[in-house]
């Protein structure tokens, strides 16, 4: 399979950012800590982006999805270049080739870059390309003229987004762009992100409009955050609802300070996928999550599949008045306040084994988001689901057979599901058996093994039952 190609203008760019941000990315992410800045308030919202409610997420390389998104009634389009996306060069390559006619379309677009942390080892600009940079450079000179908005992701220092905002600032002006022409909405997707998320909004206040709430993510960095000192085991996922005290003030801090910026605030991601014979439970849950979204102050949302737009717009066709006060500080302790358990479910624990060897054989196969159970589940899905595995493994967590979660427990259960061979085992194994939680597994993935070309409509999951993919 051939390398993946820029045009020759995002080589350009891609390579003046290079040259001038590689020392300083090299730096990322450092000091994880921020002072309160002064009062300030964002920039508006895009003319283009006013009034909409349901922002439709589609992998950057799944071109029928992707066409069918730009034909759908969605009120903008969001390509993706992160958790949905797997970075095997074909797909690189397909997704650079297709912003060349999907930014033909009037409808809204957005484009989400891979995050700082990732390399893209198929392009070379004097070592190891920025993932990040590359991306940025195809999606601005697609349409500089127009330029794409910008989700920016997994953003947590003040270092982060003052390297975002130089990035972007060098981009217009090599691209003899007006400032701030390059509007983004910064997600707040980590722990340390949420303790600086104010900071991180001023940072990027000439061009940042608003900040999303990354649900998954989210709770993956404070599994990371809290899991070498607890002696209890983490709630499984289907405990961490945004009922549960530390993501309701998980919510409220994101939305407070949009609120004292002038900002929008973008809920999760809709991501139930509907049974055809009978959508409507499915349905129902979407309208009431973003009637609680929309209650909260959340304006708009993404969706994963088409067929839950309308849902989503239902939910958040009123969302509260914001105003304008000073963010409240809401305590380490409430952020924290998780529902404990003293023994874990044991299917509990072997579906979430399940679910990230599924999602990883994906992703080794070249597809980085799928249906599963009624739930479309990504890298975002993964990172929780390994991280959770590390943490109950770490504590030697009670299970409700009588037993606790050692080692070699754990093997057994994977070994129940994938044999030792497959790259997706390997893998998973290296994740939960660390003594420290690695930070994001396609870094692991890279050290590991090398990325396959192939690209898959279908991969098998762990017990040899097709998983459905997204295109």
């Amino acid at each position: 399979m051939p390398e993946p190609i820029l045009t020759p203008a995002a080589a350009a760019l891609s390579q003046h950012l290079h040259g001038r941000l590689r020392e300083r990315w090299a730096a990322l992410p450092a000091d994880k800590t921020s002072q309160p800045p002064p009062d300030y308030y964002a920039a508006p919202v895009p003319a283009d982006l006013v009034g909409r409610r349901a922002e439709l997420i589609v992998e950057a390389s799944d071109l029928v999805s992707l066409r069918s998104a730009l034909q759908s009634d969605a009120d903008a389009v969001v390509i993706d270049f992160d958790d949905t996306f797997s970075p095997t060069p074909a797909n690189v390559q397909a997704a650079y080739e297709a912003l060349t006619w999907a930014v033909q379309t009037d409808k809204p677009l957005l484009a989400r870059t891979r995050a700082l942390y990732a390399v893209e080892p198929h392009l070379d600009f004097a070592g190891p390309a920025i993932a990040a940079l590359c991306d940025l450079a195809a999606v601005l000179t697609a349409r500089p003229a127009k330029p794409i908005h910008l989700y920016i992701p997994k953003l947590e220092t003040v270092a982060e987004a003052h390297f975002w905002e130089d990035a972007l600032s060098m981009s217009e002006a090599f691209l003899n762009l007006p400032r701030h022409a390059v509007r983004v909405c910064l997600q707040i997707e980590t722990f340390a992100g949420l303790l600086n998320a104010d900071a991180l909004l001023y940072a990027l206040r000439g061009r940042a409009y608003g900040l999303n709430a990354g649900r998954w993510d989210y709770v993956f960095s404070l599994t990371k955050h809290l899991g070498p000192t607890l002696t209890q085991p983490m709630p499984p996922r289907s405990q961490l609802t945004m009922d549960v005290p530390a993501m309701h003030a998980y919510a409220e801090t994101l939305v407070q300070i949009c609120r004292a910026r002038n900002a929008e605030a973008i809920g999760g991601t809709a991501a139930v996928a509907p049974d055809p014979e009978n959508p409507q439970p499915a349905l129902d849950a979407v309208l009431a999550d973003k009637q609680r979204e929309a209650a909260q102050g959340f304006t708009a949302a993404w969706v994963g599949l088409p067929e839950l737009l309308e849902a989503v717009r239902a939910g958040l066709k009123a969302p509260s008045s914001p105003n304008f006060d000073k963010p409240r500080s809401i305590s380490e302790e409430a952020l924290t306040n998780l529902p404990f358990p003293d023994i874990l479910p044991l299917n509990e624990v072997q579906d979430s084994i399940s679910l990230a060897l599924d999602v990883f054989a994906a992703w080794f196969a070249g597809r980085g988001v799928i249906v599963r159970k009624g739930r479309i589940e990504d890298t975002a899905t993964a990172e929780l689901a390994r991280a959770l595995v590390w943490q109950w493994v770490r504590v030697g967590a009670w299970l409700d057979d009588g037993s606790t979660l050692t080692p070699e427990r754990y093997q057994q259960e994977r070994r129940q599901l994938m044999p030792d061979s497959e790259q997706a085992a390997q893998l998973l194994d290296h994740l939960v058996l660390a003594e420290e939680c690695p930070a994001y597994f396609p870094q692991e993935a890279m050290r590991l093994h090398r990325l396959p070309a192939k690209v898959s409509r279908k991969c098998q999951n762990v017990k040899g039952q097709n998983v459905e993919t997204l295109r």
